[in-house]
């Protein structure tokens, strides 16, 4: 008898079929070629080679790319990618060539084409744009490009960025960093502009600068939040001609007098729960704003736990002090009072009470000086530091509350946790490595703009898949295994994990792909559904 041998191959899919399919339905592989020539004689494109990064990204595996090709050797990388398309088309000096390409376009320019264009086309509510900053630490030694300063975004600095330590929001001070720069919408968390910048930049210098180049790029208008950061007397006057909330730095004298000015019993109640506040309007630098002095109930039972602790501390410390002074001896009178002038300049929360400095004789029969005194609470102090606990101030310079609501402005300001949210998503090490592992500044940018990309990807997977499920009246199980109308995208990755693409001769088949994962992907963009056969290829 003859028996004719059938090959079968087994690749893994997993997730990878959504984020293909959320990569699709963005046309981020498009618009990549659209930009940069391709070559017939490349296997792979450009857009193709961005593809292979984002699924690496969102992988759940923390490779850097030096291990790239390794990621794909077992992955269905034809069916994700393309035919033809092997594991060893993507190796170090294509992936190089690819990056070296981004970088000469222009990273901010290519970023901003591929969200301004899912804005458009899945109307994306700009009316907010959230802007923050963090740091991305670095391992070993980089030989930073000394070339002159250029301008980019309005903003003097070294092109390239210049890897070199900085202020570490990663409490990594003894490392080099680099900074990334995101604005996000308030719809979704999608990433709206993305830039890098050297690792020594002072937020406070160039977030003005970046806001005032982002308005130019866009064509709508949005109205810019951020932190305290922002608000400067230099920065407000650069942004005269846009609209924008943001909090008050504690360093403005104005501002600390606001915080005492008012008891709980003098604010309202805001319709966000667990809130009061109190608006004023204000002019500084020139402008005119209204400022919103917000308590939380929540932060102001925190911070007078703290406020009792560090009163207790300060009668302590100065307690001992006092009691030591007492018994020295001073040669001249002058010297006694200095000593209670630098006990009573120490003090925040007490005050010397019952001071006597008596005179008598030494042993030498010499005139000399004794100190006696006790420390009390200063009441008045202690109430002004009690009522700005749990306190700050926001403010913007839109002064009809008909276009703006002073509960809509705290809202927007909450918020702001958005951009923190990205943050968080591109420092996870089940996505991407939270420091990075490129060799160069001009690809440690190139690298952050991709890791940008992805979580365009993932909010914006997770925003379609929220709305579709909100949209349909469903929902589907959560971690807990409860009913949800919210689950995060990485939930339903974590769902999709097992699942293998199978081929033989002439046709494809996808295994363990259970009823419930085939009822998720119903709500997920069709793109992802032809990854996992259920739709057209």
């Amino acid at each position: 008898m003859n028996y004719q041998t059938e090959e079968f191959e087994s690749k893994n899919l997993d997730h990878l079929g959504i984020i293909a399919g959320i990569i699709d339905e963005i046309g981020i592989v498009e618009e990549i070629n659209q930009i940069f020539c391709q070559d017939s004689r490349e296997k792979i494109n450009t857009g193709e080679v961005v593809k292979a990064i984002i699924l690496n990204g969102l992988g759940f595996v923390s490779k850097p790319l030096y291990l790239f090709s390794q990621f794909f050797e077992d992955k269905a990388i034809e069916h994700l990618l393309g035919e033809g398309i092997k594991a060893e088309d993507l190796n170090d000096d294509k992936i190089g060539r690819v990056m070296d390409k981004l970088y000469k376009y222009g990273l901010t320019k290519i970023f901003l084409t591929i969200a301004l264009s899912v804005v458009k086309k899945y109307g994306i509510s700009t009316k907010y744009s959230h802007l923050d900053s963090t740091s991305l630490h670095l391992h070993g030694e980089y030989n930073n490009c000394q070339s002159s300063p250029e301008t980019e975004l309005g903003i003097s600095r070294e092109n390239p960025i210049v890897i070199k330590q900085g202020y570490s929001r990663d409490h990594r001070p003894d490392l080099k960093q680099c900074i990334l720069d995101l604005i996000v919408s308030s719809d979704g968390d999608i990433p709206l502009f993305f830039r890098g910048a050297s690792g020594n930049e002072s937020d406070k210098a160039v977030f003005a600068h970046i806001l005032v180049e982002y308005e130019k790029q866009i064509d709508f208008e949005s109205i810019m939040v951020a932190d305290s950061a922002l608000y400067s007397e230099s920065n407000l006057k650069l942004m005269s001609n846009i609209k924008w909330i943001s909090r008050v730095p504690m360093t403005i004298k104005k501002a600390k007098n606001l915080m005492k000015g008012f008891t709980i019993t003098e604010l309202k109640p805001s319709e966000i729960k667990g809130y009061s506040y109190q608006e004023s309007k204000v002019t500084y630098a020139g402008i005119e704003q209204r400022w919103l002095l917000v308590e939380s109930t929540e932060r102001k039972k925190s911070d007078l736990q703290k406020l009792t602790q560090k009163i207790s501390e300060e009668f302590l410390k100065i307690s001992k002090q006092l009691v030591k002074s007492a018994s020295d001896e001073f040669t001249h009178l002058s010297l006694a009072e200095n000593k209670i002038q630098e006990l009573a300049s120490q003090l925040k929360y007490h005050q010397i009470s019952d001071l006597k400095i008596t005179s008598k004789l030494n042993k030498e029969q010499t005139v000399v000086y004794q100190i006696s005194a006790r420390l009390t609470e200063n009441q008045e102090l202690i109430t002004q530091h009690q009522n700005s606990c749990g306190r700050f101030i926001l403010a913007t310079n839109i002064l009809e509350a008909t276009e703006l609501e002073s509960s809509e402005i705290l809202r927007i300001y909450k918020e702001q946790q958005s951009t923190e949210r990205g943050f968080r998503f591109i420092k996870d090490p089940l996505f991407f490595a939270d420091s990075l592992f490129v060799k160069n500044p001009e690809r440690v940018e190139t690298m952050m703009m991709l890791m940008s990309l992805c979580l365009l990807v993932y909010n914006f997977g997770q925003r379609q898949l929220r709305i579709a499920l909100k949209t349909q009246k469903t929902t589907v199980k959560n971690q807990l295994n409860k009913d949800t109308q919210s689950p995060t995208l990485r939930w339903i990755f974590q769902c999709f994990q097992g699942i293998h693409l199978m081929i033989a001769q002439g046709w494809r088949r996808i295994l363990n792909l259970t009823d419930s994962r085939c009822r998720i992907l119903q709500f997920l963009p069709l793109a992802c559904q032809k990854y996992y056969l259920l739709s057209e290829f």
